[in-house]
This record gives structure tokens, C-alpha cells and sequence, in this order.
């Protein structure tokens, strides 16, 4: 692609999966479209072909350019002229893997839902081809796109808390409280089923965004970790609760929990980092807020919106002061920064800030391995490295 078509026009974006009834579809197609850099122009929306179609025309796609499957959509597309240029993988996540090496080898871009495989294997399969093909791979770790997540990293890599000491990341949900994948519960079902979900249940699902947040905000790479998973729901083939030691390089040391039966908590996601001079807390459901703990001084409330925040923060704001920002304004700052590489390197120039510190196939690597070596060590009962950090 030459620099005007890409510059000069919106990105045609095609998705597989993420059809009637896919709740994390609807949230792909909405930050796609937040800051018009992208065009939803085809997909293969759902395993069966009939209702793939029917949501295809509510969605105002062109008939022809609705397909069965993703090889229908790799013929068909890149025999055309306007064939998209990225494609959203929306699928469960043993899908992930087949998908996303066919898209990659036709030479096609990919955002991907995580854990971008289910084996460590087929993650290092797909990192190798992202590079060996030329192709852009981002992975949607969702909660690296809030500007308060930004200021953090900015602050402590600027060493405005002094070396790290402890980081403490968590992610608990009540959801799953109950054994509703028996119930009917299709999101339910396939992430509590080791061959569509992978070795981790909720260290797979939820703990891996606590893990990938603790180590965009600290910089931080883990040395060793020991975890100690538990399936409380009776019945259930994968951990529901998850709590895991980590050794970080340097010395620091953190502690990371994940849970889906955790009663009282709707999306309980929290990052806290301590260092020697001062520390940081951040909490999802007040995202727009930043807490910031000097020693021997009172802590100061950092909302977004302030002029003095760093870069990295006010590129990814859209409101003013006192109007909140969310989930979805976090999910569309994955799609800036992706649609900004990608033009980038059609370009021949590094990205802009908004494509910087953006989740890539290695960040779906180290997720795959963090969740291996959790498993691994709670199997063993002792301290595990990763393979990638």
C-alpha cells in the first residue's frame, strides 16, 4: 500500500466473529469507530453461515463481501482492489491461532482478541510469522488505552516514586460464581473448557490484563512466580481463582490475584505500585482518576483532563475535564494507536504517539507464557520463570 491510500482514506476493517449476540464484537465495532479511522467493509461473522449473513445486512455490509469463513474472506478480499486492510478477530480463543496465521500469510493485518493462542507454541508460530510477513499484530489488552494507565507509566519510568518495591495487580469478578456454563451461559461455557479456553480459567481470562497492566505501568520484567490456582465451582475444568508471587527483576516483588467468583465485584480490576518515595492506585471503575501518595505527604488526586499531563496521556483524551471517559474510549485508544503503526509503516516513519506503547504480538507472547508458567508452577509447587517477559 502506498502512502496516500492509507493516509488519505479510512481503514477497511474486517472481522471475524463478533456477530449476534457477541457482546466483545458490538465493543470492537464501536472503538473502531470512535476517531473515523476505520471502515467496517466485510467479515465472517458467525459459524453459521445463514445467521453470519443476516448480521452482516443489519450491519450494513455489502452481501458480497459477507462471508462463511475466513478463507472465503482471504479469497474473495484479496482479489479485490478496496480489500480491507486489517481484519478483528472476535473468535474463542482456540480459534485464534488458524485465523490469524491464514490472515497473516495472505498478507493481511491483525488485531486480535487475548490471549492471542492457547499454547505457548502457537504464540511464538505467530509472533515469528508478524515479523517474517511484514504484518501489524496488536492484541487487545484493553485497559493499556485509558490515559490515567498512561500518566502512571509516564510518572513512574520518570522515577517520580523512586525504584519500585512492590506492585500489586488484581482482577476479580463475581460472574462465574455460580456454575451457569451449565446453564446455557455460552460465554460461560467455552472459557470454563481447557480445549477452547487454554491451561488458564481465570488466570487466562482476566488475570493475564492484570499482568500485562502491571508491567506497562512499572516497566518491570518478572524473574520467577509461584502460583496457587483454585476451582471452586464444583464441576468446573479450569481454575476460577487465581493468586500468584512475583519475583521482579531488581528486587521488587508483587502480587497478583484473579478471581470469577469473587461475590461483590463487577469488575474489580486494581493496579497499585509502591516505590520508595511514593506510590501509585488506580482502580477501572474510577479510571478517570489516578491516586498519587508522596511519602511523608498527603495524596493528591491526578483526574484526567489537566493540561500538565504527560504525552502519553492527553493524546488519548477526548473529553474535557469533569466529563468521564471508559471502557470503550480505552478499547477505541487500542484502535488509534493500531490504525496509526499501521499507516506508519506504510509510510516509512516511526508512529506518532498515539501508536506508541501499543499491545503487539510480543505483549500476546509474554501473555501466553505468563499463563503457562502459572500453570506449570502450580502443577510443580515451586518458583517458575517465564519463558518471555
Amino acid at each position: 500500500m502506498t502512502q496516500t491510500s492509507l493516509s488519505a482514506r479510512r481503514l477497511r476493517l474486517g472481522m471475524i466473529g463478533g456477530g449476534e449476540g457477541a457482546y466483545i464484537g458490538g465493543i470492537h465495532r464501536y472503538a473502531a469507530r470512535l476517531d473515523d479511522n476505520f471502515e467496517l467493509v466485510a467479515g465472517a461473522f458467525d459459524v453459521d453461515a445463514a445467521r453470519g449473513h443476516a448480521f452482516a445486512a443489519r450491519t450494513h455490509i455489502a452481501p458480497d463481501r459477507s462471508y462463511a469463513d475466513v478463507r472465503a474472506l482471504i479469497a474473495s478480499e484479496m482479489a479485490r482492489e478496496d480489500r480491507v486492510d486489517v481484519v478483528a478477530i472476535c473468535t474463542p480463543n482456540h480459534t485464534h491461532f488458524p485465523i490469524a496465521k491464514a490472515l497473516i500469510e495472505a498478507g493481511i493485518d491483525v488485531i486480535c482478541e487475548k490471549p492471542m493462542t492457547t499454547t505457548l507454541a502457537d504464540a511464538e508460530v505467530l509472533h515469528a510469522l508478524g515479523r517474517e510477513h511484514d504484518r501489524f499484530v496488536g492484541v487487545t489488552y484493553t485497559y493499556s488505552g485509558y490515559p490515567m494507565i498512561h500518566e502512571a507509566r509516564a510518572r513512574v519510568l520518570a522515577g517520580e516514586i523512586g525504584a519500585v518495591r512492590v506492585v500489586q495487580a488484581e482482577y476479580p469478578l463475581e460472574w462465574m460464581a455460580t456454575g451457569i456454563e451449565l446453564e446455557g451461559n455460552q460465554q460461560a461455557a467455552w472459557r470454563t473448557d481447557p480445549k477452547k479456553s487454554g491451561r488458564g480459567g481465570s488466570i487466562g481470562d482476566i488475570g493475564t490484563h492484570a499482568y500485562h497492566l502491571a508491567g506497562f505501568v512499572t516497566g518491570l520484567k518478572v524473574e520467577s512466580l509461584s502460583a496457587d490456582l483454585k476451582t471452586f465451582v464444583e464441576g468446573r475444568a479450569l481454575d476460577d481463582n487465581a493468586h500468584v508471587m512475583l519475583r521482579y527483576e531488581g528486587g521488587a516483588r508483587g502480587l497478583l490475584w484473579s478471581s470469577q467468583v469473587a461475590i461483590g465485584h463487577s469488575n474489580g480490576l486494581r493496579l497499585r505500585v509502591f516505590g520508595e518515595k511514593g506510590g501509585f492506585a488506580w482502580h477501572q471503575e474510577a479510571p478517570n482518576e489516578l491516586v498519587f501518595s508522596p511519602l511523608f505527604g498527603k495524596p493528591t488526586v491526578i483526574k484526567r483532563g489537566r493540561e500538565d499531563l504527560s504525552e502519553a496521556a492527553r493524546v488519548r483524551m477526548r473529553t474535557p475535564p469533569g466529563h468521564p471517559e471508559g471502557y470503550i474510549e480505552a478499547f477505541a485508544n487500542l484502535y488509534a494507536g493500531f490504525a496509526e503503526a499501521i499507516r506508519a509503516r506504510a509510510d516509512g516513519r516511526e508512529p506518532g504517539p498515539a501508536g506508541r506503547d501499543i499491545p503487539t504480538s510480543y505483549d500476546g507472547l509474554k501473555g501466553v507464557a505468563f499463563v503457562d508458567a502459572v500453570v506449570d508452577s502450580h502443577e510443580a509447587g515451586r518458583w517458575l520463570a517465564p519463558a518471555y517477559v
